[in-house]
């Protein structure tokens, strides 16, 4: 009989194969994966530990790979996408505006025209007076002004007043300015206002001509003021002086009131104004015709057969 004796059982327990797992139990350490074993790469590896180990003393060196899936990246695609067709939708609206039926492209070609006809319209009113031929085209200085109103409305033509009286304001000084402000442009403004609104000739032609008496009477008002002469005064005296004679001369002892005169005045301030403008609406209505824009003007019949 071979009798069994006791040994004494060692500290720690291992298990070894070729690649060895070492696990120990008294003093747990850490959890290793083989060195030696396959491992497995993903495109978006993410490393992970568990909320509930991570506290354990035996579990503190634990970790574990956990790949991410495609499926997660999809949001990310999407918003990029949108990103994308914003920005081309933004460059289409662009380039929408920019072609010739957009809005922007529009207003550019309207501000250039008003200043090309504010600057021609300046130039030649500023030679006419440095050479003293002014009476010879002052029938053509309300032109662009109607031209504009006609071809891009109510607001063109009141810009293209406007940068006219400024340019004029700087080359001539304000005399030059509101002077052809009074007898051209208010004129003009609202000769374009009225046939760009479809107005008949009659009305078209009682309302310039009121104004264009206004312009008048405000000129002669203005130039008294800078003389420091009463030029209204002089007018009315000639004007009585003049009648008084014809009627002296006609056998009539009859000596006319102011009132009288300065209706008078008046009567022939309206006169000489509704024989210019019809004569303006003429020859701004051939003008523009010659231009094509006939289908926009609201001619008389006898007119529209002449043209």
């Amino acid at each position: 009989m071979i009798p069994l004796g006791a040994s004494q059982i060692s500290d720690s327990f291992s298990i070894f194969r070729a690649n060895p797992l070492r696990i120990s139990f008294l003093r747990p350490q850490f959890l290793s994966l083989p060195l030696s074993s396959p491992t497995y790469r993903f495109n978006c590896p993410r490393i992970v530990k568990p909320p509930s180990l991570s506290n354990s003393p035996s579990f503190s060196s634990l970790s574990v790979i956990v790949p991410t899936s495609h499926l997660l990246k999809v949001s990310g695609f999407r918003t990029q996408i949108r990103s994308f067709e914003d920005e081309s939708d933004g460059i289409s609206t662009e380039l929408q505006d920019l072609s010739p039926n957009g809005p922007i492209y529009k207003k550019t070609l309207q501000l250039v025209e008003c200043s090309m006809f504010a600057a021609l319209t300046g130039l030649v009113y500023f030679l006419s007076n440095s050479l003293a031929i002014e009476n010879y085209f002052s029938c053509f200085f309300s032109l662009p002004i109607v031209i504009s109103s006609m071809r891009w409305g109510i607001d063109a033509g009141r810009k293209t007043l406007v940068a006219t009286t400024m340019l004029l304001l700087v080359l001539s000084g304000p005399v030059k300015a509101l002077t052809f402000f009074l007898k051209h442009g208010i004129v003009g403004f609202t000769m374009g206002t009225l046939w760009r609104s479809g107005a008949s000739w009659n009305l078209s032609i009682f309302l310039c001509t009121i104004v264009r008496s206004l312009g008048a009477v405000g000129f002669v008002l203005i130039s008294s003021f800078l003389i420091r002469e009463n030029i209204l005064a002089l007018i009315t005296i000639n004007i009585h002086a003049s009648l008084t004679f014809v009627l002296t001369a006609s056998g009539v002892n009859t000596i006319p009131s102011m009132g009288v005169i300065y209706a008078l005045f008046g009567i022939l301030v309206l006169l000489n104004s509704a024989c210019f403008m019809f004569l303006l609406h003429m020859l701004y209505s051939v003008f523009l015709a010659r231009l094509g824009m006939k289908s926009s003007l609201r001619l008389p019949s006898w007119l529209e057969r002449a043209i």
